[in-house]
């Protein structure tokens, strides 16, 4: 939200994050430092994550639900049981 209750425009977002970005950087504190390159190299990416609608959280899910039952069943059967678990539940 800006000063006035309007809410910003992506732009000003961009800028905010930006300035973030760099003020953390200039701190030089180990943690945060490696973060904000990690912000930095993924610019584009971070304020539409933020802002746009959609997500990936259901695929993400099913993902981790089929490591885990993959991580299950390690070293006790092969392929074709996993897909058989998988497929089951």
């Amino acid at each position: 939200m800006g000063s006035a209750g309007v809410q910003a425009g992506p732009h000003e977002h961009d800028r905010c994050l930006e300035q973030l970005v760099h003020a953390v950087d200039a701190s030089q504190l180990p943690g945060l430092t490696g973060f904000a390159l990690h912000l930095h190299r993924n610019f584009d990416a971070v304020p539409a994550g933020l802002t746009l609608d959609w997500s990936s959280g259901a695929t993400e899910g099913a993902v981790n639900r089929i490591k885990k039952i993959k991580r299950q069943l390690y070293g006790r059967a092969g392929f074709e049981l996993l897909r058989k678990v998988i497929l089951l539940q």
